[in-house]
């Protein structure tokens, strides 16, 4: 092996080779779109050939951007969080930001103990999954200056620009349309609401808009259950073993919904034509069950690009006012709900 130690690569070094600038090479990296195709793909083939890294510490230091945004969700097990951390990932890559992500399984200790991770990363930005969070948690925030958004759940008077669904009015739309089928006898099933402020809004409302319509539920048919399909099955028919029955099922979320639909079915019951099932969130694969689910649809991709591009503009710009979006959610009817 040779004693010679090679001369470590720098921007100056990628830039000779592209035969650009150094300030060019450097934009690539901290706003790839106002860089041509062209250039990007030399300068990417220029900076793999000779190994070139970032100093990210050096940069911060001199006041520049760390390229990073710390996300918080409280988990990753279900598939709808996937699909909007995806296209918020997918979409900050084109204004030249990576994520670094932390779940913290809706514990606010934790969600809290990890924010603080994040920040000691210097990220420019954090993105907090639904709008209530402890004091703790905002202060700060606050107290570190950064741009930050609330994603997934959307209020006009949120406490940071928030980009997301009203689940609310989700709620309100698949209690509407079970109303609407003509069903009285109404159970529901949603996953236990402490620190989910998304299960909740739904929850709340269904019951609202149940009650305004002169439904009461009875205690025994008021279920909550974990997102499991296992457990939401295993729920469902223990709940379809008494003698009196619901003729539809209301769950707040399509997980719960596939496995309230297999329950019904292990019962034997025939869906929808014994009972309906609905449920919110319209997640990969409930058009695919049979029977496909009728429920509400939470654009993920939307609400993941937006923020993103929310996020991008506040650090970028930060002079200008950001403000929240609403994706509206839409009520999805399909084959597991039927007249009465």
């Amino acid at each position: 092996m040779s004693g010679k130690k090679q001369k470590k690569v720098d921007i100056v070094s990628v830039a000779k080779a592209v035969k650009v600038s150094a300030s060019t090479v450097s934009r690539y990296f901290n706003h790839p779109n106002l860089v041509k195709l062209a250039t990007r793909r030399k300068i990417e083939s220029a900076v793999r050939n000779q190994g070139y890294i970032r100093n990210r510490a050096a940069q911060t230091i001199h006041g520049i951007r760390s390229g990073t945004i710390g996300v918080l969700v409280p988990t990753l097990d279900h598939a709808i969080f996937a699909e909007v951390v995806q296209a918020f990932s997918d979409t900050v890559a084109e204004h030249g930001f990576t994520i670094l992500l932390a779940s913290y399984g809706y514990d606010q200790k934790r969600e809290y103990a990890n924010l603080r991770k994040l920040l000691e990363h210097r990220v420019d930005g954090v993105v907090l999954t639904g709008l209530e969070h402890d004091e703790a948690i905002f202060q700060l925030i606050d107290s570190q200056n950064i741009p930050s958004v609330l994603m997934w759940n959307y209020a006009e008077t949120s406490r940071y620009p928030s980009i997301g669904a009203d689940n609310a009015l989700a709620g309100k739309l698949i209690a509407e349309h079970i109303l609407s089928l003509g069903h009285r006898d109404i159970a529901y099933m949603f996953p236990p609401t402490t620190g989910n402020d998304r299960a909740e809004g739904r929850r709340s409302s269904v019951i609202k808009t149940l009650n305004a319509a002169g439904v009461i539920v009875p205690e025994h048919w008021q279920l909550t259950t974990v997102y499991s399909i296992s457990t939401s099955k295993r729920d469902t028919q223990d709940l379809l073993k008494a003698a009196q029955k619901p003729t539809a099922i209301i769950c707040g979320n399509d997980i719960l919904a596939t496995g309230a639909l297999y329950g019904a079915t292990a019962a034997g019951l025939s869906v929808p034509n014994d009972i309906s099932i609905a449920g919110i969130g319209d997640f990969k694969g409930s058009s695919d069950i049979e029977p496909a689910l009728t429920t509400v649809r939470l654009p993920a991709k939307r609400i993941g690009q937006n923020a993103a591009i929310t996020l991008a503009n506040a650090i970028v710009k930060p002079d200008e006012i950001v403000t929240g979006t609403h994706c509206e959610p839409e009520l999805i009817i399909r084959g597991s709900c039927a007249k009465i």
